[in-house]
């Protein structure tokens, strides 16, 4: 039978069917190789979408709408439970932790969502907040804090293109970042996953989302799928308070948190994420103004919204996920949930929500659309598994040179008495603190684990390492953590003081954010010597230090550079100038706080403040 004739026979048969009220009928029109309009990469996305929507059944969707953990759901559970996306909590990775072992674990999640009757591929996600952290040997860039510091859009566009091929070469396909909260009190947790205090920051460092996904999502081998996060609002609670409450009105809402949101929908952001907080007392998991009315409507963003890390759980405020929590964010406009441990218990709530009516099938329907369309525009039912062309770029060289030019960016330079700063080469050196010679320390949080952690974690170069590279043979460099054993044959110190590792909760500082006895002893150990001590200060946030700053002859904020500590180096010796500028204000005192710019209070350093080398 000639094709034209076929396409009509089928034509009249549809509509025979229709007459006779045979509405769940699927009628494939798939062409003459067997393959069913949404396996047909030819057609328009939108009519793929259509055409496996029709074919699905009730928990073939609701599983699409499922996000479980990896440590709790097995290649066999994706096959038999339709779920649409697992993910990796901070820490939780494949033994051995390697770029190999991580392709290996995706290629056979992918093979059970292949074994489903419909074949629908799953979304992998992870925490890739500064480099792909999670992978031992992979690149950490520095924290969002510091790329704010930079002032450069351009090149945080490179630092996502080069942390997408890293995700690409493990088989993951999705990042929960950027994080797009605009921090506006330093004794938050997650002050340092913040580009600034004031809008105009986070707005402009949504360029890392076409470095994420490319100029249109899945437009390149590397495109992976980029999320804003938290929605909204989650650098705004009172007293820096972690998942707690922003009390705004709406108009002030809008004015500080909303706009970098609007910017990563117009860059056509594929995912968004929402906060843990609330907002005047209401979660906003259940907030279907601003997650349906606002961001899906007025802003027009088209993909699809996650719920953070069991945060439906949250909305009655206490343990163990209820019917009346499931509906709520549903029907506030959550699409996919990200369930980790309690997966099947979340599958079958929803479905009886769905069947007794409380959530109805058009909000199932508009989900389901909202997920298989990334699915789709990022060719993942064409080229399911990893690309291991990219596997072996991960930690290359040529990522860890692009790292190590973001962290020379990021450094803002604070004080320099006397020109102390750029040292020269030659002659004797004093290295100390805690922070100079410790991998884990400078990466900060959400490296290798979700708390991050001291010591030699994973690959790359300390500040200490990057002083005696770039110092060079000629010059004598002595290090002591505590400071001891310096005199004045040497002809400066270098004091590289500041925060360990946290992330959010265990990082809230309510009762201040001094520096600790053991940083502060061991610069007074330098100073006694009577030499020029250089303190470089590595954290995720301005640091209480106006009592300190006066009897040091220069200050560096190193922010939290990541894995290539040489690139702090390179400011100190001059081979390269300090163009940074600081993304947050730095308080006059601990009773300042919170201080943001514009509100009238007295400042250490202004937000934008930031010297350079020569007039």
């Amino acid at each position: 039978m000639k094709k034209a004739a076929r396409r009509w026979l089928l034509l009249a048969l549809a509509l025979a069917l229709l007459a006779a009220g045979l509405t769940g009928y699927v009628l494939s029109t798939g062409g003459d190789d067997g393959r069913k309009p949404y396996q047909d990469a030819a057609r328009p996305v939108a009519e793929r979408v259509a055409d496996l929507l029709g074919r699905m059944a009730l928990a073939d969707k609701i599983g699409q709408m499922t996000q479980a953990e990896r440590g709790f759901a097995s290649a066999s559970d994706v096959t038999s439970y339709r779920l649409g996306s697992i993910l990796s909590g901070g820490g939780s990775t494949p033994t051995p932790n390697t770029a190999q072992a991580w392709a290996d674990m995706n290629d056979e999640l992918q093979r059970g969502a292949l074994a489903t009757p419909l074949g629908i591929p799953i979304l992998y996600g992870s925490d890739a907040v500064h480099g792909h952290n999670n992978v031992v040997g992979a690149t950490i860039f520095p924290h969002n804090i510091g790329l704010g510091a930079t002032r450069d859009p351009k090149l945080v566009e490179q630092v996502g293109r080069v942390v997408a091929e890293e995700v690409t070469g493990t088989g993951v396909d999705w990042t929960f970042a950027p994080c797009l909260c605009v921090a506006r009190d330093d004794r938050w947790g997650r002050t340092y996953e913040s580009f600034g205090e004031t809008p105009d920051l986070p707005a402009s460092m949504t360029s890392i989302i076409t470095g994420f996904q490319g100029e249109k999502l899945g437009g390149g081998p590397t495109s992976i799928l980029a999320t804003a996060k938290h929605y909204v609002g989650d650098g705004g609670t009172t007293g820096g308070d972690d998942q707690g409450n922003t009390e705004l009105t709406e108009a002030q809402l809008r004015e500080i948190h909303l706009p970098p949101f609007r910017a990563a929908v117009e860059r056509g952001v594929g995912s968004v994420m929402v906060s843990f907080s609330s907002w005047n007392g209401e979660k906003l998991h259940g907030q279907r103004h601003l997650v349906t009315d606002v961001l899906k409507g007025e802003l027009g963003f088209t993909g699809f919204v996650v719920s953070d890390w069991n945060a439906v759980d949250q909305l009655d405020g206490q343990e163990g996920f209820t019917a009346e929590e499931v509906a709520a964010a549903i029907n506030a406009g959550i699409d996919m949930v990200m369930v980790p441990e309690h997966w099947q218990d979340f599958l079958t709530t929803l479905k009886g929500e769905v069947d007794n009516g409380h959530v109805p099938a058009a909000r199932i329907d508009d989900a389901v659309k909202r997920i298989l369309t990334k699915k789709f525009e990022l060719g993942l039912f064409e080229h399911p598994m990893t690309d291991r062309t990219y596997t072996g770029t991960v930690g290359s060289a040529e990522h860890r040179a692009l790292a190590r030019q973001a962290v020379r960016a990021s450094q803002v330079l604070l004080k320099n008495d006397k020109g102390v700063l750029p040292l020269a080469k030659g002659g004797r050196i004093f290295v100390a603190g805690r922070n100079a010679d410790d991998l884990g320390n400078q990466s900060g949080g959400w490296t290798i684990t979700w708390q991050g952690g001291s010591g030699p974690i994973t690959k790359g170069t300390t500040i200490l390492e990057g002083i005696r590279e770039v110092a060079g043979p000629d010059t004598t460099v002595t290090y002591a953590r505590d400071g001891k054993g310096v005199d004045r044959s040497y002809r400066a110190a270098i004091a590289v003081v500041g925060e360990k590792p946290y992330a959010e909760y265990e990082g809230d500082r309510p009762e201040g954010l001094r520096l600790d006895d053991e940083d502060r002893q061991t610069i007074a150990n330098l100073r006694k010597a009577g030499i020029p001590v250089i303190v470089v200060l590595v954290s995720g946030r301005p640091m209480e230090i106006a009592s300190d700053v006066s009897g040091w002859s220069a200050l560096l904020a190193a922010w939290l550079p990541g894995t290539e500590g040489a690139g702090v180096a390179d400011i100190l010796f001059g081979v390269g100038a300090p163009t940074g500028k600081t993304p947050m204000t730095w308080p006059g005192a601990k009773a300042h706080e919170p201080i943001n710019a514009g509100d009238g209070q007295p400042a250490l350093f202004a937000q934008g403040f930031g010297l350079g080398y020569g007039a």
